[in-house]
């Protein structure tokens, strides 16, 4: 995976992955899950970096065909991403835990190899977004 940096014209740094078609389809179905097996509740919703539970679905839906397209996306848009994927893949009690492998495809142990490639190669600024400034309200509030 390789990274790419685009400055948009409202100064928000877009990054473009160069994702493996693996690294692209785990991203996209762990968004994906939240409309399916996974349960996200207003808190998980929030805490993955949306403002509701609806935003998880639209906004996720918008940054799984950006995904899907090979489009750049922002810091917060990466993180939101990689986040839910953890989210739906791991958790049993709110994501798609035991179901994950039936629902996309993915073994547990393929899931959890192409993760941490993605893990390993996320730039620096993703991973800020979530450990700067600590964040009491959804964003955009």
């Amino acid at each position: 995976m390789i990274c790419h940096a685009r400055r948009m014209s409202n100064s928000e740094d877009l990054i473009a992955l160069d994702l493996t078609d693996d690294e692209s389809a785990v991203l996209r179905a762990g968004l994906d899950a939240w409309g399916g097996p996974a349960r996200a509740t207003q808190e998980i919703a929030v805490a993955i970096g949306f403002r509701d539970q609806g935003d998880l679905l639209t906004e996720g839906d918008r940054i799984r065909i950006a995904l899907e397209t090979r489009q750049p996306l922002s810091p917060l848009d990466w993180a939101r991403a990689v986040l839910a994927t953890e989210i739906a893949f791991a958790s049993q009690v709110v994501g798609s835990g035991d179901d994950w492998e039936v629902t996309t495809g993915f073994s547990d142990a393929d899931t959890i190899r192409i993760l941490r490639q993605i893990q390993r190669n996320l730039p620096r600024r993703v991973c800020v977004v979530v450990h700067g400034e600590p964040r009491t309200e959804p964003p955009g509030q």
